[in-house]
């Protein structure tokens, strides 16, 4: 009986951690506008989210290949967001497929 209370112990400290992880994600909001980003560069850490929300009165299509994180958002118009979480130490280099000059670099920290 001793050994089940351990392991269910063992489970919850587990969880708690878990969550503990998780609750000390922060999320950022990046802003496109005039056919840019509102920031250039911008660091956050392991974990962390970025929303990316249109505000231009033309659609976006946001992409990455880099090696840190890769990702297509797709195309999205004024109004919506879309959103990345970032799982890796590393430089996201962020561009948009419609407006090349959009760029952001993304560092992303332990």
């Amino acid at each position: 009986m001793g050994n089940r209370f351990s392991n269910v112990a063992l489970a919850a400290t587990v969880l708690v951690i878990g969550f503990g992880v998780t609750a000390n994600a922060a999320e950022f909001v990046v802003d496109q506008q005039d056919k840019q980003f509102s920031e250039t560069e911008l660091a956050v850490k392991v974990g962390d989210t970025v929303k990316f929300h249109n505000n231009d009165s033309v659609s976006h299509n946001l992409f990455s290949l880099s090696d840190t994180k890769t990702f297509d958002l797709g195309t999205f118009p004024n109004g919506e967001t879309r959103e990345v979480t970032f799982e890796a130490a590393g430089t996201v280099d962020v561009e948009c497929a419609i407006h090349p000059t959009m760029k952001l670099t993304v560092i992303v920290g332990e």
